[in-house]
C-alpha cells in the first residue's frame, strides 16, 4: 500500500492498532473525561459498563495517533503531480462509539477516503473527506466516524 492509495475514493486503509493499558486509560480520563468508568476498575464495577473502559475521545484520538503514523509510514509519494501538503481538519461529523473498549482490549483502525473537492477560496487545495472506524478483537465495530483535511495538492 502506498501513500498514492490514501487518497483513491472507496479504498479502506489499514492505519494501525492500539492497545488501552489500564494506566493509559486513567491518565487520559484524569486529564480530558473524568468519568467515573474511566478513573478506576473499582469505581467502573458499578457502572452501566461494569469495568474500566476507556473514553470514546481516548478511542478518536488513537484514531488520530495511527492515521498520522500510516501516513508517514507510507513513504515517499508515488503519485501523480507533487507531493500532497496536509493542512488542518476542518472537523468531524457522524461520530458514534459503538461499544465501551474496555482496558486491555486492542482496537483496529482504518480510514476509507469517501470524497475530494477543489476549494474555490484556496487555490491549488482540496478538502479530503475520510470515513474512520476502529474495531476491537472480536471484529466488533467501536467507533466511527466522518472527518475532513485540507490537502494542498498543487
Amino acid at each position: 500500500m502506498s501513500l498514492d492509495d490514501f487518497f483513491r475514493i472507496g479504498v479502506t486503509v489499514p492505519i494501525g492498532s492500539h492497545r488501552f493499558e489500564p494506566e493509559a486509560i486513567v491518565a487520559f480520563a484524569g486529564k480530558y473525561d473524568p468519568q467515573p468508568f474511566h478513573l478506576s476498575e473499582e469505581t467502573a464495577k458499578g457502572s452501566v459498563f461494569g469495568r474500566l473502559c476507556a473514553s470514546g475521545w481516548h478511542t478518536a484520538a488513537a484514531w488520530m495517533k495511527c492515521n498520522l503514523a500510516a501516513r508517514i509510514g507510507m513513504g515517499p509519494w508515488d503519485g501523480t503531480g507533487p507531493a500532497p501538503e496536509f493542512g488542518p481538519s476542518p472537523g468531524f461529523s457522524n461520530l458514534k462509539w459503538l461499544k465501551p473498549v474496555y482496558a486491555g482490549e486492542t482496537v483496529s483502525y482504518t480510514r476509507t477516503a469517501i470524497g475530494h473537492r477543489a476549494l474555490a477560496s484556496r487555490p491549488g487545495w482540496r478538502i479530503l473527506t475520510l470515513h474512520g472506524e476502529g474495531f476491537d478483537s472480536t471484529g466488533d465495530k467501536v467507533i466511527e466516524f466522518d472527518s475532513a483535511v485540507l490537502v494542498k495538492t498543487g
